[in-house]
C-alpha cells in the first residue's frame, strides 16, 4: 500500500528536501489536513501547561514536526510555479480551511493569556513595577526579545482582545480575503495565458531581433501552429513593444497587456479590487486604526504615511523635470523620424526609446545578449557570491526538483560546510505566473532534535539550514541558440539573487526571524544592493563573453552600457512613484470604496503621470504587488530601499566592489540576521550611521557628488 511521503518528516532525501518525485497531487489535501490537527494539539498542549507561563515554555517552545508549514510551503510554492486547474481549485477549497485554522489560533484567548503574562513579565505597567515581589524573568537575548514583542503584537495585530461580534466579523473578512487574493491571481495568470498574437506574414516581424523571432516561433511550434507566436509573457512581450516596426501590432499587444482583467468577462477583477480594498480599510478600522496604511506601517520603518509621502514628494521634486526632459527626447525623435504631426502614444515609447538609444550611445538589448548566455550569467553570479563571501554552489543531481526545468545545488561555506540548498528555475511556463521571485521550502533555524540528549543546552542544538528558490521567466533557448539574456534580466538575476542570499545566510534562533522575515521596506535591500554590480566592468569581465567565440565583451561594449546607465532613470522613478501613489491612495481610504476602480486610478496617480492615459487601460485590475502580495500599502518600499542600497553600495564602492571586509561587515550586520533587531539597527551598525537620498541621486546623475 502507497504511503503518502508527506506524513513522514524524515523524507530520505539529500538534506531533506521536499520528495517531488514521489508527491502526487492527492497527497496534499490530507497532509494539510492531518497538519491543522497536529497544530491544533500543539497548542492545547501550550495552553493545558500547568506551569505558570515563562518565555521558554510558551513563547519559544516549538512543535518537533510543523508538518503544517512543510507541506503548505510546498504546496502554494508550486501553486506560483508549476500549477495547473487541478491545484488552483484545491486552492480555492483549502484557502478558507487554512484562513479559519489562523484565526482560530490568533483568536484563542487562553493562548493569548500565556502569551500577555510573559509580555508582562519583561513589559510591566507602572502599577506592576511598583509592585514586584517575585523574581525577575530571565534575561532575553535581541533576538529573544523581538519574538516575543512580535508575538504579542501579532495576537493584538489580529484582534484578540476585541468582542465576540468584532471576532466573528474578522473571521468572515479574513476567510474571504484569503478566496479574493487567490482568485485575483488566477484571473491574472488566466488572462495572461489566454492572449496569443499569432503573425503568420512575415513581413509583420520587420525590426525584431533574431531571438525574438526564434523563440516565436518555437512559441507557435510548441502550439501546434505555424508562423511566430507571441505572448504576453515578459520575454516575448518586451522585445516585440520595443523592437517590431509595425506600429497597429504594437498597439494590439500593449492595449490586450494593459486591459488584462478588465475586460466584460469572467476574469474581471474591478469588483474584486474594491471588494479587496473596502475589506483591508474594514479590517484596519474593526483594530483601531484610521486606515489600513496606519495599520501597516506602524511596522514598516516609515512608520506612518506622512513619512511615505515625503519620500514621494523627495522624488517628484528631484526627478519630475528630468523625466519630462526624457520624454520630449523621445517625443522629438519620433517626430524627426515620421513627421511633425506624429503623436507618441504608449506603445510608441520603448520603440523611439530604442531608437533614441542607438543613436546616442550606440547600444540596445540585444548587442548584448551574444555576451550573456544564461549558464555563464549564472556562472558569474555564483562567482561574484565566491568572491565577495567564499561560498560555492554545486550541483546536486540527487535532490528531486519539481519540473525538468529545474536544478537544484548544495550551497556551501567558505570552510566548506553546508550552508543551504538553491533551486533555479528559469524559463516562463503555462502553470507559472509571470514575474521573477525568491522563496523558501524550508527556513533556517537553530534549536535542538527530537533525539538532543539536553534540549536546554544550547551547545547540543542543530543549526537547520535553508532550502531557497529562484523563480524566474527568462527568454528560454532555441533549437539555435542557447537562452540568451538581456542586460535587464542579469539585473533581475541579481535581485533575485540578493533575496536568496538573505535567507541564505540566515543565522537566527528562530525560523520566523530567520532570512527574509524582516520589514516590508527592509526585504529590497539585499536584493536591490546586488543589482548595482550588473553595470561594474569588474563583475562583468569576470563572466561576459561571447556565446560562440567565446570572445570577452568588448571594453567600448561596456563603456557604452556605463554611459548609458541613466538614460530614461528618472522617467522609470517617476513611473515607481506613480505606482506608489496609487497604493497609498487605495489604502489610505478612511471610508468605503465606491468609485469606478479606473477614474480612481487616474486621479490617484495623476500628479506621476507623463502621458495621457489610454481609454479602457486599467493598472489596479492586475497590480498583484499591492492587491494579492505582500505590498499593500508597501509598494513604496522599492524606492525606499533603492535609498538604503545606493547608499550601501557606496561603501562597497569606496572599498572597492569586491571587498571581502565589506562584504563580511554585511553579511554578519545585515544578511545573516533577519528580523531579529529593527532595520534600522542593522542597518546602522553597517553604515555607521542613516542613510541620506544623496547617493541615490549621485547615482542617478540628478545631483553632482
Amino acid at each position: 500500500m502507497r504511503v503518502n511521503p508527506l506524513f513522514n518528516k524524515d523524507y530520505q532525501t539529500p538534506h531533506n528536501t521536499p520528495p517531488f518525485d514521489r508527491i502526487q497531487f492527492e497527497d496534499y489535501e490530507p497532509a494539510i489536513m492531518e497538519g491543522i490537527r497536529q497544530d491544533d494539539a500543539f497548542i492545547q498542549r501550550i495552553v493545558d501547561n500547568p506551569e505558570p507561563p515563562t518565555f521558554d515554555n510558551t513563547i519559544s517552545v516549538t512543535t518537533p514536526d510543523d508538518m503544517l508549514e512543510r507541506v503548505t510551503k510546498v504546496f502554494f510554492n508550486l501553486l506560483s510555479a508549476e500549477t495547473n486547474d487541478d491545484m488552483d481549485a484545491l486552492a480555492q477549497k483549502l484557502s478558507p480551511i487554512l484562513t479559519e485554522h489562523a484565526n482560530n489560533i490568533m483568536f484563542n484567548r487562553a493562548y493569548f493569556e500565556r502569551v500577555k503574562a510573559v509580555y508582562l513579565q519583561y513589559h510591566p505597567t507602572d502599577e506592576q513595577a511598583e509592585s514586584v515581589t517575585t523574581a525577575a524573568p530571565r534575561p532575553l537575548t535581541p533576538e529573544e526579545q523581538t519574538l516575543l514583542d512580535k508575538s504579542y503584537e501579532g495576537f493584538v495585530r489580529a484582534g484578540v482582545a476585541l468582542d465576540d461580534e468584532a471576532q466573528a466579523r474578522l473571521r468572515e473578512i479574513n476567510n474571504e480575503m484569503s478566496l479574493l487574493t487567490l482568485q485575483f491571481s488566477q484571473n491574472n495568470l488566466k488572462e495572461t495565458n489566454a492572449y496569443e498574437l499569432l503573425i503568420t506574414d512575415e513581413a509583420d516581424l520587420s525590426g525584431l531581433p533574431d531571438t525574438a523571432r526564434e523563440a516565436s516561433a518555437l512559441a507557435a511550434r510548441e502550439h501546434g501552429k505555424e508562423g511566430w507566436l507571441f505572448t504576453l509573457h515578459a520575454p516575448s512581450y518586451g522585445p516585440f513593444i520595443t523592437y517590431a516596426d509595425n506600429r497597429e501590432l504594437r498597439r494590439q499587444i500593449y492595449l490586450a497587456k494593459n486591459t488584462i482583467c478588465i475586460k466584460p468577462n469572467e476574469q474581471n477583477n474591478e469588483s474584486i479590487v474594491a471588494r479587496i480594498v473596502n475589506l483591508r480599510r474594514e479590517r484596519a478600522q474593526l483594530l483601531g486604526y484610521k486606515t489600513f496604511a496606519d495599520y501597516v506601517l506602524t511596522q514598516r520603518m516609515a512608520e506612518n504615511a506622512d513619512n511615505v509621502y515625503h519620500l514621494f514628494d523627495q522624488l517628484l521634486e528631484a526627478y519630475m523635470e528630468p523625466a519630462r526632459r526624457e520624454l520630449k527626447e523621445i517625443e522629438d525623435t519620433a517626430r524627426r523620424i515620421e513627421g511633425d504631426d506624429f503623436e507618441l502614444k504608449p506603445w510608441d515609447f520603448s520603440y523611439y526609446g530604442h531608437k533614441l538609444r542607438m543613436e546616442r550611445y550606440n547600444i540596445d538589448a540585444e548587442m548584448l545578449r551574444p555576451y550573456l548566455p544564461l549558464d555563464r550569467v549564472k556562472e558569474g553570479v555564483f562567482g561574484l557570491a565566491t568572491r565577495l563571501y567564499g561560498i560555492t554552489f554545486r550541483p546536486n543531481p540527487d535532490i528531486p526538483v519539481y519540473h525538468p526545468d529545474v536544478q537544484a545545488f548544495d550551497v556551501l561555506d567558505n570552510d566548506g560546510s553546508f550552508l543551504a540548498v538553491l533551486y533555479t528555475d528559469f524559463h516562463p511556463r503555462k502553470g507559472k505566473q509571470s514575474g521573477a521571485w525568491m522563496t523558501s521550502f524550508k527556513e533556517q533555524w537553530i534549536g535542538p532534535e527530537d533525539n538532543c540528549p539536553d534540549p536546554t543546552d544550547s551547545s547540543l542544538w542543530k543549526n537547520s539550514r535553508p532550502h531557497v528558490s529562484l523563480v524566474m521567466n527568462f527568454t528560454k533557448p532555441t533549437d539555435k541558440k542557447p537562452a540568451l539574456l538581456t542586460l535587464g534580466e542579469v539585473e533581475t538575476f541579481l535581485h533575485e539573487f540578493g533575496h536568496a542570499l538573505h535567507g541564505i545566510f540566515a543565522n537566527t534562533r528562530f525560523s520566523s526571524l530567520s532570512g527574509t522575515n524582516v520589514y516590508w521596506d527592509f526585504v529590497e535591500l539585499p536584493s536591490q544592493l546586488m543589482e548595482n554590480f550588473a553595470v561594474e566592468p569588474e563583475f562583468l569581465n569576470t563572466f561576459a563573453r561571447h556565446y560562440q567565440t567565446g570572445e570577452p565583451i568588448p571594453q567600448e561594449l561596456i563603456d557604452r552600457i556605463i554611459a548609458s546607465r541613466n538614460f530614461q532613470v528618472a522617467y522609470a522613478c517617476i513611473r515607481q512613484v506613480s505606482f506608489g501613489l496609487l497604493d497609498m491612495a487605495y489604502y489610505t481610504l478612511t471610508e468605503p470604496f465606491t468609485a469606478d476602480v479606473r477614474t480612481f486610478e487616474h486621479e490617484a496617480w495623476s500628479r506621476a503621470q507623463l502621458f495621457p492615459e489610454e481609454p479602457g487601460t486599467c493598472m489596479s485590475v492586475q497590480f498583484s504587488h499591492i492587491m494579492a502580495g505582500g505590498y499593500a500599502a508597501g509598494y513604496y518600499s522599492y524606492k525606499w530601499a533603492e535609498v538604503l542600497d545606493a547608499d550601501a553600495f557606496s561603501v562597497f564602492k569606496q572599498a572597492g566592489i569586491f571587498d571581502r571586509a565589506t562584504a563580511q561587515r554585511f553579511r554578519d550586520c545585515i544578511l545573516s540576521r533577519g528580523g531579529t533587531e529593527h532595520p534600522m539597527t542593522l542597518y546602522r551598525r553597517f553604515r555607521g550611521g542613516e542613510p541620506t537620498i544623496d547617493a541615490l541621486l549621485i547615482r542617478n546623475g540628478i545631483k553632482q557628488s
